[in-house]
């Protein structure tokens, strides 16, 4: 029997890739095909195609930019990360290898939007992976990055559906995502759980703060009947990426 819960459980740990569900592997033999479609992808098509030489360089970067997932990037904290590791980069080299790896669709960058001011900002961009097991083939599992995939899902799913993702700036605030497409507009907060008055205040509170009638979402991985908060419609997000409504 389907459960989406379950099903949703398993890829964000496996991913998608089709290879890995050709048969029931173990979990570390889908980390092992998933490392070689990364291996393929970065040394035989970006290595070579670029002509890249300093190839412990960019496998550096790559790393750094998966384990940031879902957190705000900047070419001087990744430059400042290296320096601490005895090594040099300029932020238009960072950007030069992003920009390859955004060619090869192993990362996508989400860049920031001002929700009052309706304009694209230019600074503190987010990255997510076309797959979650990239992550995981390359730094290893854990649950700890669980949230982090968790938008990652979504922000996907967004994607397939041809909306334009951001991520919203409402003054200090921040909006997991704004998408957009023609005139329609949703904003969404992903939660992995609400189990305080304080989480609940954080993740509404951000979207109540927004001043316009579009669609507003506070999507959940903890059980619970689902319901609208003062216009915000809170679902578990299985539920969301099944939906049709959006």
């Amino acid at each position: 029997m389907f459960d989406p819960y379950t099903e949703l459980a398993n890829y964000l740990k496996l991913g998608g890739f089709p290879a890995v569900h050709l048969q029931k592997y173990t979990q570390d033999d889908v980390y092992t095909i998933v490392r070689d479609i990364y291996n393929s992808t970065i040394f035989t098509d970006l290595v070579k195609r670029s002509q890249i030489r300093k190839v412990d360089q960019l496998e550096r970067i790559v790393k750094f930019a998966f384990d940031h997932v879902g957190r705000t990037f900047s070419a001087a904290s990744l430059s400042k990360y290296l320096k601490s590791e005895n090594r040099t980069i300029d932020n238009e080299t960072v950007y030069n290898y992003i920009s390859k790896l955004e060619s090869t669709y192993i990362l996508h960058r989400c860049p920031r939007y001002d929700v009052q001011g309706k304009e694209i900002l230019k600074t503190q961009e987010k990255f997510y992976l076309a797959d979650p097991a990239l992550r995981y083939s390359v730094l290893g599992y854990s649950s700890d990055s669980t949230a982090a995939m968790l938008e990652n899902v979504v922000y996907l799913e967004l994607l397939r559906r041809g909306y334009e993702v951001t991520v919203g700036k409402l003054d200090t605030a921040e909006i997991d995502f704004v998408a957009m497409k023609q005139e329609n507009k949703l904003y969404i907060q992903v939660a992995q759980e609400i189990g305080s008055a304080e989480t609940e205040k954080r993740e509404f509170g951000k979207l109540l703060d927004i001043r316009d009638n579009y669609p507003k979402y506070v999507l959940r991985t903890d059980i619970f009947a689902g319901g609208n908060v003062e216009g915000i419609k809170t679902m578990p997000i299985a539920d969301f990426l099944l939906s049709q409504e959006f």
